[in-house]
């Protein structure tokens, strides 16, 4: 009964060991290939030829800048307005504080010029076209005032206060003054300067008042427009000339005037 009990119960497991046979269980070994150290050092320089090339590349736009910088060119990016950028406007980053009031200003006299002459395109085509064709072709003739007045006279204001650069002064005050003359001229619609009816001014308002009521009333605001266009433009010329006289930019543009005159005639 002894002999019953000798064999030992789990000798039949222990054949089953996945480690016996020095371990036949495993699947086949997947051989991945490493780089050599040979292949790394190659990647290694590469990388390091490619980050010299950026720095390199780097120092050169930096170089570039600052010599545009030093020659008193400044880099400009299109940035205004926001969904059609076509110029390049920051007065809060780049007008000094103390003259940001007068630079906004004279920006909203832009704005202003824009929208009144493109109210007063709308207004010819409404009124005018069928009597007065010659109105509505002056009517588009005037809205070439507004890139003009961008380039002639609140560019260089900009480029003034930014740079305090005397000749941008003087070129704003000359065209600044046509653009004032202008408005007040717009305001009056004198007939022997705007002729057929192309200019919403006083003058033109009462006489058609006495043939419609409603179209009257439209010129009349419109003169009422360009007169306020003329008192704010008349007060930004004006803040602009004291703070020139008062930084001493006179005496400097009328050297600049006179050493460019020198050169020109050499």
């Amino acid at each position: 009964m002894a002999g019953r009990y000798n064999e030992n119960p789990f000798a039949e497991e222990a054949n089953v060991n996945p480690f016996a046979n020095g371990g036949a269980a495993r699947g086949p070994t997947v051989n991945i290939p490493l780089d050599s150290s040979k292949d790394l050092k190659k990647k290694e320089k590469e990388l390091q030829v490619r980050e010299a090339d950026l720095i390199r590349r780097e120092q050169e736009v930096k170089r570039r800048e600052e010599a545009l910088a030093g020659a008193g060119v400044v880099l400009e990016k299109r940035n205004w307005p926001p969904f059609l950028p076509i110029i390049h406007h920051d007065i809060a980053n780049e007008i000094p504080i103390h003259l940001q009031k007068i630079q906004y200003v004279a920006f909203t006299t832009l704005l202003g010029r824009a929208l009144m002459f493109l109210r007063l395109l709308n207004q010819t085509i409404n009124f005018n076209f069928g009597h007065y064709v010659g109105a509505f072709f002056l009517s588009l003739l005037y809205l070439l005032g507004i890139p003009a007045a961008y380039s002639l006279w609140y560019r260089p204001l900009y480029r003034a206060m930014r740079t305090d650069s005397a000749l941008n002064f003087g070129w704003f005050f000359l065209s600044y003054a046509i653009h004032i003359v202008f408005c007040v001229l717009a305001a009056v619609a004198p007939p022997f300067v705007f002729r057929d009816r192309s200019m919403a001014g006083f003058l033109i308002a009462i006489d058609i008042i006495g043939l419609t009521t409603v179209v009257g009333i439209l010129y009349f605001v419109g003169a009422g427009l360009f007169s306020l266009e003329a008192v704010i433009s008349i007060w930004v010329i004006q803040q602009v000339f004291t703070y020139f006289r008062g930084s001493g930019k006179a005496a400097e543009m009328k050297k600049e005037v006179a050493k460019s005159t020198v050169n020109a005639a050499m």
